[in-house]
C-alpha cells in the first residue's frame, strides 16, 4: 500500500513496469473532463474507472481486494479516507472470490484509515484489503487498474 502526492510519483516507477505509463496518463490527461464510466489506457493491461458519488461512513465501507488487477485510486476532488487491512489478516470473508469482476469482499474492519487529500492517491496491491469512499462529502475519483 502506498499514499502520496501525484507530485511525487515518479518515485514509485520502478515498482511495476506498467507504472510509467500508468502515472504519465494520470499526470498528463484532463481527467476532470472525463465521462464517469471506464475508459481504457492500454487496451487490458491498464484502464480506468472515473467516479464521482457522495461518500459513506466507515461502518458502511466493506474491504476488497482484487488478485488480477493494482489498484491506483487518485482521489480528484474532496477528501476520501480509504481503509486498509493486509488481506493475510482478514479472517471474514464475506463472498467467495469473483473471477469475472476479480474482487472479493471482507466483513472484517480495516486496521489503517489513510486521510487521502485531491490530488494525492493510494496504491493497493492484491495483498491489500481496502475499504473505499468513506467520505462526508462529494467524492470525484479516478480508479486506474493495471494487470499485476
Amino acid at each position: 500500500m502506498i499514499l502520496s502526492p501525484l507530485s511525487d510519483a515518479d518515485r514509485y516507477t520502478a515498482l511495476h513496469p506498467l507504472f510509467a505509463r500508468a502515472f504519465e496518463f494520470l499526470r498528463t490527461t484532463d481527467l476532470n473532463a472525463l465521462q464517469m464510466g471506464k475508459h481504457p489506457v492500454l487496451g487490458d493491461e491498464i484502464f480506468i474507472i472515473v467516479d464521482h458519488r457522495t461518500g459513506r461512513s466507515r461502518a458502511e465501507a466493506k474491504l476488497e481486494c482484487h488478485r488480477r488487477y493494482i489498484d491506483i485510486q487518485l482521489v480528484l476532488e474532496g477528501l476520501e479516507e480509504m481503509g486498509w487491512r493486509p488481506v493475510a489478516e482478514c479472517s471474514q470473508p464475506a463472498t467467495e472470490y469473483d473471477e469475472t469482476r476479480d474482487l472479493r469482499f471482507f466483513d472484517d474492519a480495516p486496521s489503517n484509515w489513510l486521510r487521502t487529500p485531491a490530488g494525492s492517491f493510494c496504491v493497493f496491491f492484491p495483498q491489500d484489503a481496502h475499504a473505499p469512499l468513506v467520505s462526508g462529502d462529494m467524492i470525484r475519483k479516478v480508479v486506474m487498474k493495471i494487470r499485476a
